[in-house]
């Protein structure tokens, strides 16, 4: 019988799922909170189920020689190193539609208590006082509400806030106008969201691209008497810039659940009398709460007794059968995406899957899902293999797929076309006989390239002189290659380099690469190996 340890606060009812499913669950919900007393368990465990207080770290995972399973009620792993439990082989769940609608909710009541200045009034009138003109607030009906990201949690609070007929503009790279207009809101870019928005709601994850996304340059450009919400990640906003705006009067108000350092115990927003804040409630109700339990319950249950995987962030859903064969085409599939995701600056229209071969046999609904999220990935780091194709729906990104017999070199391949209002974009790969992935063709061109952790890729035109910058250059600048492929379409034409490097490449380095006045495209790389 597989035995579970529950270390952080869960539902009786979630409890009693495992034990119901024939599964030996122990319920210490505040051991997680004590990392000595954890490590010192947590080897006779084959399951570990946990909220946000367990923090499950390459060391507490050296003491888990039996775990298979991390299961997080919820859906942010922050206190999860993944890379070290894959490293493991320990799947790591979480239950990323749950609290949608709480989370949607919150954004709601806290459009409400900012527009109303609910939260200064209560305090005032606890007080004694009956502050009537002090307290002068806005409607709702018939504002602009902006909301940057229309995904699942977005496109919860524009359904609310079209109910409270409000005019809703949304600015999502990956929303398409079939998908906005499905959804009743106008697709924009951000300037123009930002320039015409009487409220702003946030509702994308923290990335490179999202991150200061509301900058102090963005700030500058919102409408007057603006205000603001955001309940989805800390570090979307420049917390100090929006606090001068606040007291300079630029920005009329704000309302913030999430900060850029958690716990926030102090914040330029905190103090300011048109600001609301909490303390990163979006997910705390008790319907929320209940629903994320049962749900991780049910899936680390069934992953434990039938080998079924469900939400997991670290491996695809397929049987245990599949695994052992697929598992090497799953990771290429998931590159092809990730490498395609990364070059990608504009909404994504379409995904077209080409599997020849021994590739056109293998579970399809796997390897496209590895595909979606890998390319999708690079927005939304979050994205699994079970959420990809369901976000890709959302947006209206059409996928299809077409397989053949084998034709050409290799055993089987898989190619990836995306396309783009302006353009399109593809990459094909095969897994050779010793089971790694090999990147074999780029933009037409032809390649034989190894897949590594940090990568960097060029483009320019075949001219003498190039290599010799490109070695030059990252040399002179302490880049060290750890290997390379070259190729090119014609003499003359157009020629690209994938360099497999020990480190990242830094941004110093990126812009070295582009004075040199030889390059067409330079861009960084990263590959989950």
């Amino acid at each position: 019988m597989p035995k579970v340890l529950v270390s952080d606060k869960l539902s009786e009812t979630a409890v009693q799922i495992f034990r119901d499913r024939g599964v030996e669950v122990d319920y210490l919900p505040d051991l997680g909170k004590d990392k000595d007393k954890l490590a010192a368990v947590i080897g006779q465990y084959d399951g570990l189920a946990i909220r946000s207080a367990t923090k499950v770290t390459e060391k507490l995972l050296e003491s888990a020689p039996n775990l298979k399973v991390i299961g997080r009620a919820g859906i942010g792993v922050d206190n999860v190193d993944i890379p070290a439990a894959s490293k493991k082989g320990v799947i790591v769940m979480n239950t990323p539609f749950g609290n949608s609608v709480t989370t949607a909710e919150h954004a709601i009541a806290m459009m409400f208590a900012v527009a109303r200045q609910l939260p200064e009034a209560s305090v005032s009138t606890h007080a004694g006082k009956w502050e009537k003109n002090r307290f002068m607030g806005v409607e709702l009906f018939n504002k602009t509400l902006g909301v940057i990201g229309a995904g699942n949690i977005g496109s919860i609070v524009i359904d609310r806030a079209l109910g409270l007929h409000m005019k809703v503009l949304a600015y999502d790279p990956f929303l398409s106008p079939e998908r906005a207009k499905e959804i009743g809101v106008t697709k924009v870019e951000l300037d123009d969201l930002l320039g015409r928005a009487d409220f702003i709601t946030f509702h994308v994850p923290l990335t490179e691209k999202t991150k200061n996304i509301l900058s102090r340059e963005a700030i500058a450009r919102l409408k007057p008497g603006v205000r603001i919400i955001n309940c989805a990640r800390g570090g979307l906003v420049d917390e100090e810039a929006l606090a001068e705006a606040l007291k300079d009067g630029r920005v009329a108000g704000a309302a913030f659940d999430v900060f850029a350092v958690e716990p926030a115990t102090e914040s330029p927003l905190f103090n300011l009398p048109n600001v609301v804040v909490t303390p990163h409630l979006g997910a705390s109700t008790t319907e929320a709460q209940e629903n994320v339990a049962l749900q991780v319950a049910e899936q680390m249950s069934d992953y434990l007794l039938t080998g079924a995987v469900q939400n997991a962030l670290n491996m695809p859903s397929v049987t245990a059968e599949e695994a052992a064969v697929m598992g090497p085409w799953i990771k290429l599939a998931g590159h092809l995406g990730a490498f395609v995701g990364q070059m990608t600056d504009e909404p994504v229209k379409a995904i077209n899957v080409l599997y020849d071969g021994v590739a056109a046999t293998m579970n399809l609904n796997a390897l496209n899902a590895s595909v979606i999220a890998g390319v999708m990935k690079a927005t939304n780091p979050d994205v699994n293999m079970v959420s990809a194709p369901v976000m890709a729906k959302e947006r209206g990104v059409q996928v299809a797929t077409t397989t053949q017999d084998k034709a050409g070199v290799f055993e089987g391949y898989i190619k990836l076309t995306v396309v783009t209002d302006t353009r399109e974009r593809s990459i094909a790969g095969t897994v050779f006989s010793d089971g790694k992935p090999r990147f074999i063709q780029i933009r037409g061109i032809n390649v034989d390239a190894e897949v590594g952790e940090h990568m960097l890729y060029t483009r320019n035109k075949d001219v003498p002189g190039v290599i010799g910058a490109l070695g030059t250059t990252l040399g002179d600048l302490g880049v060290n290659i750890a290997n390379f492929t070259l190729g090119r379409s014609a003499q003359g034409n157009d020629a690209i380099a994938i360099l497999y490097l020990d480190e990242p490449i830094s941004d110093a380095a990126l812009a070295a690469l582009q004075n040199t006045g030889k390059f067409l495209q330079a861009r960084r790389l990263q590959f989950a190996v």
